[in-house]
C-alpha cells in the first residue's frame, strides 16, 4: 500500500542508493577548495582543522533532524514540501525559490567551475584548447541528459562512481601521510570571532549535501528506516573523509604557499609527488566533482517537480511517469548562467548564507510540529539537537552579515524576490478563483 503522498511513484532507491547519494552531494568542490580561504582567514593548520570538525558536529545535528521530518513526511521535495506542511505554503514557496537560485543551480555552477579548473592537465591532453568554462558547461549538459534517461540507470552510475571516489580518496590519504609535517607554529594575527563565523559558514556548505536523500525520499524504499540511516551514515562517511584529505593538503606544503588558493589540493599535490603526482590528484578531484555533479543534477528537479505538482510551477515540470526531464533542462540553464558569470568566493558565501537561513527555518518548522503532535513526533536528542543546530546558523549567518554583508545581501534579496513571487502566484490564483465563481454563478441565474 502507497503512502500518502506517494501515489504512482515507484521507490527504487535502497540504503546504499540514498546513503551514496548524500555522500556525492557531500563531496564535491568544497573540501577541495575551502581550506586555502580559511587559511588565509584564520592563519593556523590547526585552526583550520577545528572547523572542519565543527562543520561535521553541525552536519550531523541537521541530519538528526531531517531525519525525524523525513520519517513524519516520507516524500520527496526537501525543504520546499517540509516548509509547506509545518509553517505555510508562502514558506515552502520561498524554499523552493531558494532551492531553484541558490541550493542546487548555483552550487552545479561552483562545482562545474572547479571541474574544469582541476581537470584542465587531463582535459587539455584529451581536448587540446577546450576552455575550462567549455569543459564545466560539458560536464554539467552530460548529467542533465544521464539523469533524463531514468532514475535506475542513474543511480547504479553514481553507486559506482562513489564507491570508486572513496576508495582512491583514501589510497591518496594511505600515500601522503608518511610525507607529511605539521609546520611550526609562530604567533599569528588575532582573528576576530566573526570571522570564525564566516569560515564555519563556508565548511558548512562544504557539507551541505548531508539533506540531500529528502529530495528524492518519495523514491527510497522504506523511507522510515532508510531516510534517517543514509543521512547519517553519509555526514560519518564524509566527515573523516574530510579531516583526513584536509590534514593532507595542510600539512603538505607551507602555509604560505596555500593561503588564499582555491587550488590547494594541486599544490599538495605537486610539493608531494610533482607533476606526475598533482596530474593524478587532478583526475581524483575531478571524479569527485563529477558525482557531485551528478547527484545535484538529479536531485534538485524532484523539488521544482513537487511545486509543478502544486501548481506553484508551470505545468511542464511536472514529469509523466518518469524522471522530471522539464526541471533538468531548466537548472541546466542557470547553473551554467551562474558558471558563466559568478566567482567562486561570491558563489561560497551567496550560497552558504542563504541555504543557511533555509535549513534554519526548516529545523523551526520541526520544533513547531513536535510542540504541537508532541511525543508521537520522535526527534533524537530533543530538544538539545534541534536548538544547537538553530545557535549554530545564528551565529554563522550574523556574522556572514557583518563580514561579507554585499554578498549575504544578495541572498537576503533571492529571499525577498521569492516572497514578492509569491505574494504575485497568490494574487493571480485568486483572480482566477474568483473568476470561475462569478462564472458559476452566472450559469446558476441563466434560465434553462
Amino acid at each position: 500500500m502507497l503512502a500518502k503522498g506517494e501515489h504512482n511513484t515507484k521507490r527504487q532507491l535502497g540504503l546504499l542508493s540514498a546513503t551514496a547519494l548524500v555522500v556525492a552531494n557531500m563531496v564535491g568542490f568544497g573540501v577541495f577548495t575551502t581550506s586555502g580561504f580559511l587559511l588565509a582567514d584564520l592563519h593556523s593548520p590547526w585552526l583550520v582543522l577545528l572547523i572542519w570538525v565543527l562543520g561535521g558536529g553541525m552536519a550531523a545535528l541537521g541530519a538528526l533532524n531531517y531525519g525525524a521530518l523525513g520519517r513524519r513526511i516520507p516524500e520527496s521535495g526537501g525543504e520546499y514540501l517540509f516548509l509547506s506542511r509545518t509553517l505555510h505554503p508562502a514558506a515552502g514557496y520561498v524554499a523552493g525559490w531558494i532551492s531553484l537560485l541558490v541550493g542546487f543551480s548555483a552550487p552545479l555552477a561552483f562545482a562545474a567551475k572547479a571541474f574544469g579548473d582541476y581537470g584542465e592537465p587531463w582535459i587539455q591532453y584529451l581536448a587540446p584548447g577546450l576552455s575550462p568554462l567549455w569543459s564545466g558547461t560539458i560536464l554539467l549538459a552530460v548529467f542533465s541528459v544521464l539523469h533524463s534517461l531514468s532514475v535506475r540507470s542513474g543511480a547504479k552510475v553514481q553507486n559506482g562512481a562513489v564507491l570508486l571516489k572513496i576508495g582512491l580518496i583514501l589510497f591518496f590519504i594511505l600515500w601522503a601521510s608518511p610525507y607529511l609535517q605539521a609546520p611550526a607554529e609562530h604567533d599569528h594575527p588575532a582573528v576576530p570571532v566573526s570571522m570564525f563565523g564566516v569560515s564555519l559558514m563556508w565548511v558548512s556548505l562544504s557539507y551541505s549535501g548531508w539533506n540531500a536523500a529528502v529530495y528524492v525520499a518519495g523514491e527510497i524504499h522504506d523511507p522510515c528506516r532508510n531516510l534517517p540511516k543514509s543521512l547519517l551514515l553519509g555526514v560519518g562517511i564524509v566527515t573523516l573523509l574530510y579531516l583526513g584529505i584536509n590534514a593532507v593538503f595542510l600539512f603538505s606544503a607551507a602555509p604560505e604557499q596555500l593561503k588564499g588558493k582555491p587550488e590547494i589540493g594541486l599544490i599538495a599535490a605537486r610539493t608531494l609527488g610533482g607533476e606526475n603526482v598533482a596530474t593524478s590528484v587532478s583526475a581524483l578531484i575531478s571524479l569527485a566533482l563529477v558525482t557531485s555533479v551528478s547527484s545535484m543534477v538529479m536531485t534538485g528537479p524532484r523539488v521544482y517537480a513537487k511545486m509543478a505538482q502544486d501548481g506553484y510551477l508551470p505545468q511542464v515540470l511536472t514529469p509523466d511517469g518518469g524522471p522530471p526531464r522539464g526541471g533538468l533542462i531548466l537548472q541546466f540553464a542557470l547553473s551554467v548562467a551562474f558558471l558563466w558569470t559568478a566567482t567562486y568566493e561570491w558563489l561560497l558565501t551567496y550560497i552558504g548564507f542563504t541555504l543557511g537561513l533555509s535549513t534554519a527555518f526548516t529545523v523551526i518548522g520541526l520544533v513547531l510540529l513536535r510542540l504541537k503532535e508532541g511525543k508521537e513526533l520522535r526527534i533524537p536528542g530533543w530538544p538539545w539537537v534541534p536548538a544547537l543546530f538553530l545557535l549554530g546558523i545564528l551565529i554563522t549567518t550574523t556574522f556572514s552579515l557583518i563580514e561579507r554583508t554585499m554578498n549575504s545581501g544578495v541572498g537576503l534579496g533571492v529571499i525577498a524576490l521569492g516572497i514578492v513571487a509569491w505574494w504575485i502566484h497568490s494574487r493571480f490564483k485568486r483572480r482566477g478563483r474568483n473568476g470561475e465563481n462569478q462564472a458559476a454563478a452566472s450559469d446558476e441565474a441563466t434560465p434553462r
